[in-house]
């Protein structure tokens, strides 16, 4: 196998940075009409292809544990005497940084309100509602979720770290198609990738510093305005464009403790505050509720209208941020075995998600019903304030609101942090130390996009641009599940 880094061909960077200026341009001046197409297109595979959403993520979990488990799972990710290059604490609090710590505090209180108001099946604001709401909101941020991400990095540290192959996408379909991974069929899987993780990660800085300006009213009276959620992006953009060329060791570890330490502090105080016998109750309740459903829910097709707007989305959500967080996981796996990489990565970030999901919501149901339905006012009236409404509930909301705002920060620096380091390996032809310059460019470029489509299309633009994301995971879904087949050829021949 060809060793070292890709090409250094550019072609990559300049025709994904042709692509995300045609649709940046798109996003601006014709927010309505590319709305349009892409939710027609979004609606198609949604409506027509929903079922092959769900069936592709059960076979990548039948994939992914089924190597794990086997003989195929003591092979190390790297040479035979490598060793780790981070410690099991700054590995496990990357894992979960550069994945969807963001996506938790925004979706931690909202989701199951949301579902407990406006169930799958059976009546909305019922006990039972609320068993199926928390079950749910596991199912969509659990081991279906990760297992996702750990496919795509598996590929990625074998290929690399053991075959000595380039740090791209591409390279994982090496045992199928040789050395036309370095033309135009690798570089269109690269391509897919960059522009995946861009508006991916465009998306969630435009519509995270939404939040962060809700927050920032209802806590102090800020109005929030397209130029003070500009500010508030141009802020983390130096803050995570600064971490990034800084380099991994020092700017990644120091986010994430800071994101980790602090997301336990939270946890503990809602816990203790929040009620907790209640929040225990419905903790267990919703676990043992999650693991009998495991297999009919992946599979569950009962509602098709419902799955379009939350499993199908989530799915297609998480493949398309499938290549950033699969490099990355990947990045700080080496001299980990196989079985270890995917049980780690598919199982310690999901411990720590259902703890912060039962926490959040348990808490949010034991508080909404003592407060005569405030927080499901807050989420009918607008969702981003449902942290900050659940929060008022409790003592000290002086301190713990203005820290709220500081975790959704850090958040959001860990994941851009990652996603524009990921951005800098991927357009350097696999280079796992790309050039500060490059990573510059790249969180600059996303937060100066953010902040033109904020100002001239608003948030429809970025909402337009994120379902135009989604619907390209469908094409990366395929090449997933290729990949997939590549992996065990590959594992076969080792």
């Amino acid at each position: 196998m060809t060793k070292g880094t890709g090409s250094t061909n550019p072609t990559v960077l300049y025709v994904s940075a042709v692509i995300v200026l045609f649709f940046v341009i798109s996003g601006m001046f014709l927010p309505e009409q590319m709305g349009k197409v892409v939710n027609t297109v979004f609606a198609f595979l949604t409506t027509n292809l929903g079922w092959l959403y769900l069936l592709s993520v059960g076979i990548f979990i039948a994939v992914a544990f089924g190597i794990a488990l086997s003989r195929y799972g003591q092979i190390k990710l790297g040479k035979d005497d490598d060793k780790p290059e981070f410690t099991n604490f700054q590995w496990f609090a990357m894992l979960f940084g550069g994945g969807m710590g963001i996506g938790l505090v925004f979706w931690s209180i909202a989701e199951p309100m949301m579902h407990y108001l406006s169930p799958p099946v059976g009546t909305g604001g019922t006990p039972e509602a609320m068993r199926t709401a928390m079950r749910i909101v596991f199912f969509h941020w659990g081991i279906h979720a990760w297992v996702i991400f750990a496919i795509g990095g598996l590929a990625l540290a074998y290929f690399q770290f053991r075959k000595g192959l380039p740090f791209l996408i591409s390279s994982a379909f090496y045992p199928l198609i040789g050395d036309r991974i370095y033309g135009p069929i690798g570089k269109a899987i690269d391509i897919l990738s960059v522009f995946a993780t861009v508006f991916g990660v465009a998306t969630s800085l435009g519509l995270g510093s939404s939040q962060i300006a809700t927050g920032l009213e209802y806590v102090w009276g800020i109005k929030a305005t397209p130029v003070s959620i500009s500010i508030i992006i141009a802020v983390i953009t130096i803050l995570f464009t600064l971490a990034t060329v800084s380099g991994l060791h020092s700017a990644m570890q120091a986010a994430a403790n800071i994101k980790v330490w602090l997301s336990v502090v939270f946890m503990a105080f809602i816990f203790l505050f929040g009620g907790t016998v209640f929040i225990l109750n419905n903790f267990t309740d919703a676990l043992g509720a999650y693991f009998q459903n495991f297999i009919g829910q992946t599979l569950w097709m009962g509602n098709t209208d419902w799955l379009k707007g939350w499993t199908i989305f989530y799915w297609a959500w998480w493949i398309a941020w499938a290549p950033f967080v699969g490099q990355f996981v990947a990045r700080v796996s080496k001299g980990r075995t196989i079985r270890e990489f995917v049980l780690a990565v598919t199982l310690l970030p999901v411990g720590f998600s259902f703890i912060w999901l039962a926490i959040y919501g348990g808490a949010a149901f034991n508080l909404d019903k003592l407060s005569n339905g405030a927080i499901q006012a807050a989420v009918n009236a607008d969702y981003t304030t449902a942290l900050f409404v659940t929060l008022k509930q409790m003592p000290m909301y002086s301190i713990t609101a203005p820290l709220a705002i500081v975790l959704i920060v850090a958040s959001f620096i860990g994941a851009a942090n990652s996603a524009t380091y990921v951005l800098a390996m991927l357009t350097s032809g696999g280079n796992m130390d790309p050039s500060e310059k490059l990573r510059g460019f790249w969180g600059i470029t996303q937060g100066f996009l953010t902040i033109m489509l904020i100002l001239v299309g608003g948030t429809a633009a970025l909402k337009a641009l994120q379902t135009a994301s989604i619907a390209a995971a469908f094409p990366f879904m395929l090449i997933m599940l290729v990949m997939c087949y590549s992996i065990y050829k590959a594992l076969r021949e080792d």
